[in-house]
């Protein structure tokens, strides 16, 4: 019996033709909790209307799976590996590539790690554009977690500069609470007491940050 006809975009291509997948292999989404679901959008393919429903059902399944692959938001371009997660056997695989509105349908390959002798794997646009959307949130929660990190300590840092008796003008100071902060991140590591606080004050005096402020006696 004669496998059907593979699907034009996965056909062989030369390896120097195949894009370069640009997530690296050790991106990883484990601390994510979702991956964006534009249901409007998956309502309105082609790939919706078209698909038959035990074809979409594998489908879905290849999408949520090739988020915990490496690199993530690809499969493997393998029928063995694929028969495996689509609980079939190889010889269905390969029926199933050739189809049209199949489940590997808009899947193309790719060149993964951003060398000549890269691994290949499959990717698709849609994916790629869900998993570079949550690592730029993840990105972004990053970012927020850390500015909300520096705002508390130079909170901390003016409050314990008052303590010491610290004008308002050397609270209000941006540049100088930024220097202060800066020089103990790079100096000291523990813990910030009362005597830490201290020693930035007087690398404060030595250095003349205080310029035309009063420092503290």
């Amino acid at each position: 019996m004669t496998a059907a006809p593979r699907s034009a975009h996965l056909q062989p291509v030369a390896m120097d033709d195949l894009p370069i997948y640009p997530i690296a292999p050790d991106e990883r989404l484990d601390g994510n909790s979702f991956v964006k679901w534009a249901t409007n959008r998956w309502l309105a393919s082609k790939t919706f209307k078209l698909m038959p429903w035990d074809m979409q059902g594998m489908a879905r399944a290849l999408f949520d799976m090739c988020q915990n692959e490496t690199p993530v938001g690809t499969l493997p371009d393998d029928d063995e590996e694929l028969a495996f997660m689509l609980r079939c056997d190889a010889r269905r695989v390969r029926e199933l590539r050739g189809q049209e509105y199949g489940p590997l349908r808009n899947w193309s390959r790719c060149l993964c790690e951003g060398q000549s002798n890269g691994k290949v794997r499959l990717m698709h646009p849609v994916v790629l554009e869900q998993v570079r959307d949550a690592l730029d949130r993840r990105a972004l929660a990053l970012l927020s977690k850390d500015e909300k990190a520096v705002a508390m300590r130079l909170d901390r840092l003016r409050k314990a500069l008052q303590a010491q008796g610290c004008s308002k003008d050397v609270l209000a100071d941006d540049v100088l609470i930024n220097r202060m902060d800066e020089w103990l991140t790079a100096t000291r590591k523990g813990k910030r007491t009362e005597a830490v606080y201290r020693s930035a004050i007087l690398h404060a005096v030595e250095n003349k940050w205080f310029g035309r402020m009063t420092a503290p006696d």
